[in-house]
């Protein structure tokens, strides 16, 4: 898979605690140490609008389904003990679900005035770093070496130990994997967690003491992953070792957003302790048989 820089923005938050893209790859939000959330159009390097308030750095945010709402700054929900990690808006921009340094999960309904979580998580034994929600699946992991899957349909929870800290956790676009990431400089692919099987491992980027995200391509062909080296690592999805680095830089690549654009590349942008972000592209190529 072959990338290209397309573009450079400084931000001006401090360290980039996290970059997502809204549903259709339009804009993108950057989370900043400076308590700030900042809408961008990234294709044009274009601030559109700073929002603030915030009493800490803020370390995630979330676009709703129709772009209207961001999890995080036009409403207050309080509730956890302590700083939140993560968010996420599902399906139908209806709930929110976030992760906390208190150790718990909470969902909220937007839809409600009430300030009370509908569901309180609390299984986790350390504190929640990363969050990923499905129509009926919620995927959390932990500081405690755990990631967990909660099926909101049959009432089930699957809980598998890694042996380290869990910086991030996905699903494959198809739903039939999850890809973890860990403070060990391994990223995990595993198709049966159930059975506690661990289809790949993937190697080649650096983490140390650096929360570092690593995520799978929308066509389902290859794992990214940042690294305190600098740029973006890609690996092959399925083949197991290390990876090739691009898109290089001087500071720490920590978390990063992608989608497929209408022209068939897959865009990447990826946040950085150096107050700034990086925008790249890549052509898609066929699925191996």
């Amino acid at each position: 898979m072959e990338l290209e820089c397309l573009n450079t923005i400084e931000c001006n938050q401090g360290a980039v605690r996290a970059v997502r893209f809204n549903v259709d790859g339009s804009y993108c939000l950057t989370c900043g140490s400076d308590k700030k959330i900042k809408l961008w159009n990234p294709y044009r390097s274009l601030l559109l609008k700073t929002y603030g308030g915030h009493g800490n750095e803020v370390h995630d945010a979330s676009g709703s389904c129709d772009s209207s709402q961001i999890a995080g700054p036009l409403r207050r929900l309080r509730g956890h003990a302590a700083t939140v990690t993560c968010v996420k808006y599902n399906e139908e921009s209806t709930v929110v679900v976030s992760g906390s340094l208190d150790n718990t999960v909470m969902c909220w309904d937007i839809k409600s005035r009430s300030q009370t979580p509908v569901q309180t998580l609390k299984e986790a034994k350390d504190c929640v770093s990363s969050v990923q929600v499905t129509d009926h699946e919620i995927l959390t992991g932990s500081v405690d070496c755990t990631f967990r899957r909660y099926d909101l349909r049959n009432g089930r929870l699957d809980a598998d130990f890694v042996g380290a800290a869990i910086t991030s956790v996905c699903f494959s676009h198809d739903g039939q994997c999850i890809l973890v990431s860990s403070a060990d400089g391994i990223a995990r692919l595993s198709t049966k967690p159930r059975e506690r099987c661990w289809e790949s491992m993937y190697t080649g980027h650096k983490t140390d003491d650096v929360s570092i995200e690593s995520a799978i391509i929308t066509n389902d062909n290859f794992v990214l992953s940042g690294s305190v080296t600098g740029g973006i690592v890609v690996l092959g999805l399925g083949y197991c070792g290390g990876g090739k680095k691009v898109c290089a830089h001087p500071w720490e690549s920590t978390e990063f957003a992608q989608h497929t654009s209408k022209e068939g590349y897959c865009a990447d942008v990826f946040g950085r302790h150096d107050q700034s972000l990086g925008a790249t592209r890549g052509r898609k190529r066929a699925s191996r048989n």
